[in-house]
């Protein structure tokens, strides 16, 4: 699977977002395939595979969290929810459930495009075992669990790296404050503003302007993501 000329399967049952969606992918080279329902998603992944999902999770005739999971249990291939505007819980919900990333609507054709590029990178780099994270003055070497910006070495505390080493493993990806308590602190229960403290000390470190982060951007009322 490359990057460009990706198969991507769209599911949404509103006819003119398809054809919206159809339109922009095609200009970009992906190849496209279309499903109204959950029923058709899942037989179009039974039978053609595709490289990534764009998944609208009002569908008619099954809950979007729920075809998540049956379409995880099919193959595992990226999942990017189009979302509504605001609608942060059913964002968390489908991320703990196993997607990928959200799109809210209405979006950009750009930003569509980005998502959908960090969601195939990140496949690409699960499926090389890539151990090494860089971007552009920032290296985060996940074998020797080594952390450069600029080529300094930067120390960090053992709870900054293994936030840093979440993000890095799953670059390009929003992770929920959920997962990161559960793989950080292996408790879902922690007070969240535990992270947001570690969140914001990590960004000391590795950004060159905190204030403005360049690597780890907050996702607002979901998580938090490495770029």
């Amino acid at each position: 699977m490359a990057a460009d000329g990706a198969t991507i399967l769209i599911v949404d049952d509103e006819p003119p977002i398809r054809r919206l969606l159809r339109t922009t992918l095609s200009a970009h080279e992906h190849r496209v395939l279309e499903a109204a329902n959950g029923a058709e998603a899942l037989s179009a992944m039974r039978h053609h595979r595709p490289d990534l999902v764009l998944l609208d999770l009002g569908l008619p005739d099954v809950d979007g969290l729920d075809l998540i999971a049956r379409l995880r249990g099919l193959a595992h291939v990226p999942i990017v929810v189009l979302s509504s505007r605001g609608d942060e819980a059913a964002k968390v919900a489908a991320l703990d459930s196993g997607a990928d990333d959200y799109v809210t609507k209405p979006f950009g054709a750009e930003e569509l495009m980005a998502r959908i590029r960090a969601a195939l990178r990140h496949r690409l780099q699960e499926q090389g075992a890539e151990r090494t994270f860089s971007s552009d003055d920032l290296k985060v070497d996940l074998v020797r669990r080594h952390v450069e910006r600029g080529g300094d070495a930067i120390k960090l505390s053992p709870k900054e790296y293994d936030i840093l080493e979440q993000l890095a493993i799953h670059a390009g990806k929003v992770l929920t404050h959920r997962h990161l308590l559960r793989e950080v602190w292996r408790d879902e229960s922690v007070d969240p503003q535990y992270l947001r403290v570690y969140i914001r000390q990590l960004r000391q470190k590795i950004e060159a302007d905190p204030a403005s982060p360049r690597h780890v951007l907050t996702e607002p009322g979901v998580g938090y993501r490495l770029v």
